[in-house]
């Protein structure tokens, strides 16, 4: 029996029947085969060389997919747990994932590891991966995987088990004297893996959850080449000088209290002023772009949160409920109910159609004190929400309109370089087939028009709907989830949404949330850490600061400063009697970006000394070609050039 492999580019072929994701791969080139890691067939990740029961669509992945990177690092994973099983017997196993960048594994050991603790455990993964360790599946019954994990002592894995409901088959993964509980698929042998190095130890809950025992996680990198690991590890040591929490900090943009609690940043009047100008140019693109702002409360009834679904679906990121005279009221979530408010305030007509709506719309969100990460993972957070109503026809323009908002909404900040992943009907979705196929088609149309290059998530959309969602890439190459448009077919029903088409029939409007930003806490993150606190001249807090060498030039340094405000330039005067070098490198420690310097010369020439953070000393300049330089860029939004080059 053959079987019938389809190729991404449409072409197929035929492969005799036990054929591996191996011999496929080198039917098309021997390097292929040789990087290969895992295969998918019609979406369902495989071992690579786990023989095939079935043809269909495939997909081969190397390090340089996502998939491929997971499995990657999950079998580095498993390497680095029998390293610490063998060298501190009595470890108990709790989980072992890929994360976004690398993998960690949980440990129950007797007491915390040290940096000694990871030589020793870096040193006998050399040993198993020189070993030449072959990765092998086994299944087995429910009932023996118990057995094995009361007999092995494992008791998080019992744990794991039993919430692995209506699995009669578990699979588990051998490598060398190393066998773990897992659904794979992991690499082919140990020797893939040529480069690795574990990052750090933390402390970590049992499922996240405080009231469970503490847990030792272990954070590790691994390459399939040792000039990669280099690569990481020099991005890893700017992205520690280029961190938010610390750059936040020294350039006072905001902070953090025990007293306000975690999760919840308070913004310094230098971050607050980067919010408005950022949250402005938001506000006026929109306008620009036919949407209408609108704004919400922040609690509402609990009955509408019930009506919408979240306390059945979301009750688990929502906080308790508050009594508001006599009657339960809950904090937002989302912002989405109050929209779909909005629209049932009237009868709508095809004519009104589409209609936008968008909100800087701060909402909640409970996450355990464990995961609160600066501003990447907070509990309060400004969502750029907008949501639209529209027709069926009204679909593929809207999309392109999201689109092309989103890229120059993002380009303004530098970003350019995008990873976009198009999520199709899951198993298990509500909503009429007809338009889960047209939602998805207006999805991949406006995409394909707009020459965007993105992968599909076969199964991958939210139940009520697919979605687009675009990551983008940083100074230091690292990827952050942002943009998402999403269509829902949920909340129209719930709520009986509807409008007039022109034959005068009530109709189900489509509804896309949309947001750019996705949280403006993260995206604020982001930026310190993409310009590395470097800000383009449109968005720094402080643009410019004038710095007289001595009393003398006081006066002049004072109506300069005066002729910069009143050009509408961001400036201060720093009159301190300190030595001028020190007020430079003061002024470059808080990346200023431009310097303009004082002294009897520029007193009497009626200029200044100018320099540019970054480039040094630009020579002296008159105020007007001075302000004409600063206005035309902040103008142009001006990216620095550093991040330019």
């Amino acid at each position: 029996m053959a079987l019938e492999i389809k190729f991404p580019d449409g072409s197929s072929k035929e492969f005799l029947d036990g054929s591996t994701g191996y011999d496929i791969a080198k039917s098309i080139s021997e390097r292929l085969a040789q990087d290969a890691l895992a295969v998918s067939i019609d979406g369902v990740v495989k071992d690579i060389n786990v023989p095939l029961k079935s043809g269909g669509q495939i997909q081969i992945h190397t390090f340089d997919s996502p998939i491929g990177k997971s499995v990657f690092w999950h079998s580095s994973a498993h390497v680095m747990a029998q390293a610490v099983k063998e060298l501190y017997p009595g470890t108990k196993l709790g989980i072992g994932p890929a994360i976004e960048e690398g993998f960690y594994y949980d440990f129950d050991v007797a007491k915390p590891f040290t940096d000694e603790d990871l030589a020793l455990i870096e040193k006998r993964m050399k040993q198993i991966i020189e070993g030449k360790h072959r990765f092998q599946r086994e299944e087995i019954s429910r009932e023996e995987a118990i057995r094995r994990a009361k007999q092995e002592g494992e008791e998080y894995r019992l744990e794991i088990i039993d919430g692995l409901e209506g699995e009669s088959i578990i699979s588990y993964y051998h490598h060398d004297t190393f066998s773990d509980l897992c659904r794979g698929p992991h690499l082919p042998s140990t020797d893939k893996i040529k480069a690795y190095k574990l990052l750090s130890v933390a402390g970590a809950y049992w499922r996240g959850d405080e009231h469970n025992k503490m847990l030792q996680r272990i954070y590790g990198i691994a390459f399939p080449k040792k000039a990669m690991l280099d690569e990481y590890l020099t991005r890893l040591e700017e992205a520690k000088k280029r961190d938010h929490r610390k750059l936040g900090k020294e350039l006072g943009l905001y902070t953090i209290t025990e007293e306000t609690g975690g999760g919840l940043p308070l913004w310094l009047p230098k971050g607050a002023l980067m919010r408005h100008i950022i949250e402005n140019y938001w506000k006026d693109m929109h306008l620009t772009h036919g949407y209408q702002l609108v704004m919400s409360p922040h609690i509402a009834r609990l009955k509408l949160w019930e009506t919408s679904g979240h306390t059945s679906h979301y009750a688990e990121s929502m906080y308790s409920p508050i009594d508001v005279d006599n009657e339960k009221y809950q904090i937002k979530p989302m912002n989405c109910p109050f929209h779909i408010m909005m629209y049932k305030q009237g009868v709508h007509s095809y004519r009104e159609l589409p209609i936008r709506w968008a909100e800087l719309g701060t909402v909640y969100r409970y996450e355990r004190g464990g995961v609160l990460h600066g501003l990447f993972r907070v509990r309060g957070f400004t969502q750029d929400d907008a949501h639209i109503f529209c027709t069926p026809d009204q679909l593929e323009d809207e999309i392109i309109g999201v689109l092309d908002l989103t890229k120059e909404i993002l380009g303004a900040f530098g970003f350019w370089d995008y990873q976009i992943y198009l999520s199709t009907r899951p198993t298990g979705a509500i909503g009429e087939a007809e338009r889960w196929v047209q939602a998805e088609a207006s999805l991949r149309k406006a995409l394909e028009l707009r020459n965007l290059k993105y992968d599909v998530d076969e199964g991958g959309g939210a139940f009520y709907g697919p979605k687009i969602d675009i990551k983008i890439r940083d100074a230091m190459a690292r990827v952050w989830q942002c943009t998402t448009v999403q269509f829902d077919f949920n909340l129209p029903e719930r709520f009986d949404l509807s409008y007039i088409d022109s034959d005068g029939v009530h109709k189900r409007p489509y509804m896309v949330h949309r947001a750019i930003f996705g949280s403006l806490e993260r995206f604020f993150g982001v930026l310190i850490e993409h310009f590395g606190g470097f800000f383009p001249l449109w968005i720094a807090p402080i643009q410019a600061k004038v710095l007289p060498i001595t009393d003398r030039q006081h006066d002049y340094a004072t109506k300069v400063t005066e002729q910069l405000k009143a050009a509408g330039i961001r400036v201060e005067l720093d009159a301190r009697p300190e030595k001028v070098g020190y007020k430079i490198r003061e002024a470059e420690t808080q990346k200023i970006p431009y310097m303009m310097i004082c002294g009897d010369k520029e007193v009497e020439s009626g200029k200044i000394a100018l320099r540019r953070h970054g480039e040094g000393d630009l020579g002296a300049i008159s105020v007007a070609d001075a302000i004409d330089r600063l206005s035309a860029e902040i103008k142009s939004r001006a990216l620095p050039t550093k991040m330019t080059s």
